[in-house]
């Protein structure tokens, strides 16, 4: 291959895997070889199985081999956010005062990408509750952005962000309910989607909570898509079902279609002039291939962003009741706010 192995896309790899340039084994070689170069710096991962991870790929080897891939993504490197429950392993969503009794289902995201036949590399670490928008765990500890050490990875999928980046995969799950798909894609320069409430069926239901596709193109995360939203009974609040292929629907082509550009979203701090900047030359290239941009107005005031701040609030405070006594107390012995290492 003329890019080096973890560079590459999902859609390079599907295409190598189709026309034997590559295996799912190289691949993942590949990919646990930039973990273990990177992973003491950066803090990406929360568990990793190197020796399960292999086995997939050998499996997932020999069906492209017989040409029985079971899709597009088979033996593609994939992470997943410690809070999407993975059968066999703890779901403590971030912090030392989880639990951590091993899951005895796969949450239906990761059940996806498993009959996908994606190859899982392990779980990534989050913000305690996922209630930061910054890589800082009680359990984790400090998850650092790859593109300087000295900068946070945001959140709350911070370890999906920073893997990425680092070249852990092409492919990582996140979750999202205020931006921690989002956030960490700005932040580590990635591609992140969050689609529509109930377009990926999640479980258990949460009002707001999605699972997103973090990817470094569009077309990795419209093929991650596909396989994501597809059916699950579990989740009661999941929109019914549409077979899209989201990949094939990428034309490229945006002259004509309208865009809108927020530069302010009527709360919270002043946009930094290099940002606003950034937004407004990449409107400027939208516009210059056709785009109709049109600018946005404010959705967002004070009242509504206070509003926004009780309902987290609220969430964590229910959360924090449910634990019992002597496991609170021991969480906050634990926890220290500028720890950089982790703490099992």
């Amino acid at each position: 291959m003329a890019d080096a192995i973890h560079n590459l896309s999902a859609r390079e790899l599907s295409l190598a895997y189709r026309t034997r340039q590559l295996s799912p084994v190289e691949a993942t070689r590949a990919a646990f070889a930039r973990l273990n170069v990177w992973e003491n710096r950066i803090n990406a991962m929360y568990i990793t199985d190197a020796e399960g991870a292999l086995m997939q790929a050998a499996a997932s080897e020999a069906r492209w081999r017989r040409g029985a891939a079971l899709s597009p993504l088979d033996g593609v490197p994939i992470t997943i956010k410690d809070n999407i429950a993975t059968a066999g392993a703890p779901t403590p969503i971030g912090t030392a005062a989880g639990d951590f009794t091993p899951a005895t289902a796969d949450a239906p995201p990761a059940a996806r990408v498993k009959e996908a036949g994606c190859v899982v590399l392990g779980k990534t670490t989050m913000p305690d509750y996922g209630m930061l928008s910054s890589g800082v765990s009680s359990l984790h500890g400090v998850t650092r952005n790859p593109w300087n050490l000295e900068r946070n990875s945001a959140g709350s999928s911070s370890g999906a962000g920073a893997a990425i980046v680092a070249g852990y995969g092409p492919l990582a799950l996140g979750t999202d309910i205020g931006g921690s798909v989002r956030l960490p894609a700005a932040s580590n320069g990635i591609f992140a989607l969050k689609p529509s409430f109930g377009r990926v069926p999640i479980y258990p239901p949460y009002l707001g909570r999605v699972t997103g596709p973090m990817t470094r193109t569009v077309t990795d995360a419209a093929m991650l898509l596909r396989e994501l939203a597809k059916p699950d009974a579990r989740d009661y609040m999941s929109l019914p079902y549409e077979d899209r292929d989201w990949a094939a629907l990428l034309s490229g082509d945006v002259a004509g279609k309208k865009l809108g550009l927020m530069l302010d979203i009527g709360a919270g701090l002043p946009v930094q002039p290099a940002v606003r900047a950034a937004i407004e030359q990449a409107a400027r290239a939208f516009e210059a291939v056709g785009a109709i941009v049109e600018l946005a107005a404010p959705f967002l005031d004070q009242s509504l962003l206070e509003a926004i701040d009780r309902f987290f609030a609220a969430r964590l405070f229910a959360d924090v009741r449910l634990l019992p006594r002597s496991v609170s107390k021991r969480s906050c012995l634990l926890y220290s706010p500028g720890a950089g290492e982790r703490r099992h």
